[in-house]
């Protein structure tokens, strides 16, 4: 099954601060863009990881040639057409710029959007950026001309709790605004992640993907206890198991235990190549659908992680 992501790599800063490192990143067939990636390093406001850092939120590149994407001709040559940046701040301090990519081609149905509200101006959420692939016409255009309150909307829904939303069937209930132009082009579930910034405007990242082309195979999201001793499971879906009942959100990860567990402890993203060797429900669930790969995003807002959110491919 292809994923909505395609490549997703990991920037964090150096021993001394002044550039970012590579820090980890699943590949999958674009070996050749990997392999470069692994021995590069970028200053402020150098390349995409740089400047997400200097500008202190996050960024969508809907087109990598002709910008200042330092790796374009590598990215082109493995089908990757869009890059979005995603920093993460403890208040002032930049912990990691996490880095996804997808591709476009006739298969691949589904948007990425980057919503942005400036309280000084306005009360609404707005459309700042939108990736859409396949025949999404018609839902981009539904797109630029919507805006959102806070609490309304996949992307109120975010801003409003300042936690990943995830909603695997967007025809079903009232919460997506936008349901009919999205099922007319095949889009069936979405995902919302409060961004972390360093100013006071407020953004959401939305993925919206199809059946065939999922966002990622298996989504969680982790919500830690009141003193940070262990992650409680909050919510989840699987493609090949439909969504979590009430025996997996028992499940419960230590603080430091596994990719889940160091994300919490370190507030790094965390990704492995080995999600079936992960301990406790993350592995199990890995050796149960047959899942190869696990991305563990710690999601920030001012000093704490908030929540950690499990993308398995």
């Amino acid at each position: 099954m292809k994923t909505f992501i395609r490549v997703v790599e990991v920037w964090v800063p150096g021993a001394d601060g002044s550039l970012l490192e590579f820090g980890g990143g699943l590949y999958d067939h674009a070996r050749g863009f990997g392999a470069i990636s692994r021995h590069m390093v970028f200053g402020r406001g150098e390349g995409l990881p740089g400047r997400a850092w200097e500008s202190g939120r996050p960024i969508m590149l809907k087109r990598l040639a002709d910008s200042y994407f330092l790796r374009a001709r590598a990215a082109a040559a493995e089908g990757l057409t869009c890059a979005i940046a995603l920093p993460q701040f403890q208040r002032e301090q930049l912990k990691s710029v996490l880095l996804i990519f997808c591709g476009d081609d006739a298969a691949h149905a589904g948007a990425v959007e980057l919503w942005h509200n400036e309280p000084s101006r306005s009360p609404d959420m707005t459309l700042a950026e939108g990736y859409y692939g396949g025949a999404a016409e018609v839902f981009a255009f539904m797109s630029k001309h919507t805006s959102f309150r806070k609490g309304f909307g996949l992307p109120g829904l975010a801003w409003e709790t300042g936690l990943p939303v995830f909603l695997p069937d967007l025809g079903k209930g009232s919460r997506f605004l936008r349901a009919d132009s999205a099922m007319k082009v095949g889009i069936n579930r979405g995902l919302a992640i409060p961004c972390s910034t360093t100013g006071r405007d407020n953004h959401v990242m939305a993925f919206l993907s199809a059946l065939d082309t999922p966002i990622a195979r298996r989504i969680e999201t982790w919500l830690p206890d009141p003193d940070y001793r262990y992650l409680l499971l909050e919510s989840g879906f699987c493609e090949a198991q439909g969504e979590l009942g009430s025996a997996g959100l028992a499940e419960r990860v230590e603080r430091g235990e596994g990719a889940l567990g160091r994300a919490l402890a370190s507030g790094v993203p965390v990704i492995t190549a080995a999600a079936r060797d992960e301990p406790g429900a993350a592995g199990g669930a890995a050796r149960a659908a047959r899942l190869a790969s696990l991305v563990a995003l710690p999601l920030w807002r001012g000093d704490r992680v908030v929540a950690v959110v499990a993308w398995y491919f």
